[in-house]
């Protein structure tokens, strides 16, 4: 079954999973945006326009990046090949759009956080199914006997460890009774995302090494996890001398 999975959706269609995940997320979040205070009108335009940031920007950044080489082929600019992008600076975009948006439309920061984070969560789903699917963000050889036949190697199926916990994530953030202070859900997710990558990267076959032998991705995640809880432990104070 895993086989056929993978091979109905070989790149470049496992990026239909982000695309069928991006419409399920915004759909669950759409339906609690009144719950945090936002309008349903404001957040699915939040994500659109983002995700126009997002596209755009990947495209336009990828081209400064490489202007003498469109310089001599200038109609690439609009060519459907999916490499032709730079995914960092697309995120910085979307992030930059979203939040300049938000500004625009007065939207509490922390409340739309929170609003956005059904989408999140589900987009994380989408994204380890994806990795699944592409044969990316492998794990590392084991002689286990789930481990699946991957880049010539038996290898733990980490992409099936993160999309079980992340389905977990949503099912948690989904069902728990609201934050009792704004930015708690969003927290939330990020704090439980960092905690599941700070586990599974020791399954990783893909791992980036720093400081003889740290993955670096355990270290942003120990970063991440303490930004999150500080970040609680402020808001949640806040509340409380408000």
């Amino acid at each position: 079954m895993l086989d056929q999975f993978r091979s109905l959706f070989a790149p470049p269609r496992h990026l239909i999973l982000l695309l069928v995940a991006l419409w399920l997320g915004l759909t669950l979040a759409e339906k609690r945006a009144a719950r945090h205070g936002i309008s349903r009108d404001a957040l699915s335009n939040l994500v659109y326009y983002s995700i126009l940031g997002y596209i755009l920007g990947g495209r336009f950044l990828f081209v400064l990046e490489n202007l003498q080489v469109f310089f001599k082929s200038p109609l690439s600019i609009f060519s459907p090949n999916i490499d032709l992008f730079d995914p960092t600076g697309a995120l910085v975009t979307a992030l930059l759009v979203g939040f300049i948006y938000g500004q625009r439309q007065k939207l509490p920061l922390w409340r739309a956080l929170d609003a956005l984070t059904p989408l999140l969560a589900t987009l994380a789903v989408g994204l380890h199914l994806s990795h699944l699917a592409a044969g990316t963000a492998f794990g590392s050889p084991t002689q286990l006997p789930w481990g699946i036949e991957l880049w010539n190697a038996t290898r733990h199926p980490v992409q099936m460890y993160e999309l079980v916990a992340s389905l977990l994530i949503l099912a948690f953030l989904w069902f728990r009774k609201p934050g009792p202070f704004a930015g708690a859900d969003f927290l939330w997710f990020i704090a439980l995302s960092a905690l599941s990558r700070l586990v599974f990267e020791a399954f990783r076959g893909d791992s980036t090494l720093v400081l003889d032998g740290l993955r670096s991705a355990q270290l942003i995640a120990w970063l991440v996890l303490a930004a999150a809880i500080l970040a609680s432990e402020m808001l949640r104070a806040r509340e409380g001398t408000e």
